[in-house]
């Protein structure tokens, strides 16, 4: 029985990390999941992933929105104001993107000739 006991406290202390590899091991799996993600799509899938781009950076506003509230002035509020500035742009020029793909597949009017009527 105290072998079973010794053996369940060296799997809890091997368990406890830094909360920085953690992190960091987080954000690596993070990059080859976006990764392998983004190079698999098909090409028409591109427009509607724009769109939910677009969806995702609206959240970004919102939490930077939050980070902007305060009335005293630091670092989170400037943070904050530029996060907001970043993700408009991001969003506003998704959607010209966006908007410019999606007229790619629209039927172009047919021009008359000029003997035509």
């Amino acid at each position: 029985m105290d072998q079973i006991t010794q053996m369940a406290d060296a799997a809890v202390h091997s368990a406890a990390m830094s909360p920085f590899v953690s992190q960091l091991s987080l954000f690596v799996l993070a990059i080859f999941v976006g990764y392998f993600v983004v190079w698999s799509v098909t090409p028409a899938l591109h427009t509607p992933l724009m769109a939910v781009t677009n969806a995702i950076s609206s959240v970004i506003i919102v939490g930077a929105l939050i980070a902007a509230g305060p009335q005293d002035m630091n670092i989170a509020k400037i943070l904050g104001v530029i996060a907001i500035a970043l993700a408009a742009v991001n969003i506003f020029g998704g959607f010209a993107v966006t908007n410019r793909m999606l007229s790619m597949y629209k039927k172009k009017p047919k021009t008359s000739k000029k003997g035509d009527k």
